[in-house]
């Protein structure tokens, strides 16, 4: 039989976050899915958190910065990171300063090439790509602003 114990609970949180960073909820929903009780789940990562082992703080920044240098936008991010747990105070100013027009375009640019895109349907599927990566429609709009369809 297995053991349920907080300091099985603590050892497992610790090989987790030894891996990579985690949201408090990502690590408490890994828990419980191991069949650690909640009570002693809440207790460990009460104790991670007051030893600044766990950060929701340095989780979303690291977390932004992985995915951004991935090429994926703040409208995708702040899904994500919602999903995760994150409050959207603290996802705001993760995402905020970042050069997200400038991305989309480098993104853009690695996808299709520096030609821009000779017709309408062209157009329209580097734009569904963007916003598949999760940029807004004004950054989008900003990358292919030099077309002017009539």
């Amino acid at each position: 039989m297995s053991d349920l114990s907080p300091q099985a609970c603590r050892a497992t949180a610790m090989n987790l976050l030894a891996r990579r960073e985690h949201s408090s909820k990502e690590l408490q929903q890994k828990l419980i899915s191991r069949h650690y009780d909640v009570p002693v789940v809440d207790e460990v990562l009460a104790s991670l958190i007051q030893e600044r082992l766990l950060s929701d703080e340095r989780f979303a920044e690291s977390y932004v910065q992985y995915r951004s240098n991935n090429g994926f936008g703040p409208v995708r991010l702040r899904q994500e990171l919602r999903e995760r747990g994150i409050e959207d105070e603290l996802i705001g100013h993760n995402l905020e300063g970042l050069e997200w027009q400038q991305l989309a375009a480098t993104i853009r640019q690695k996808k299709f090439g520096a030609v821009m895109p000779e017709n309408y349907q062209a157009q329209a599927k580097q734009m569904r790509f963007l916003q598949y990566r999760g940029f807004t429609t004004d950054q989008i709009h900003g990358v292919l602003k030099s077309i002017d369809w009539e």
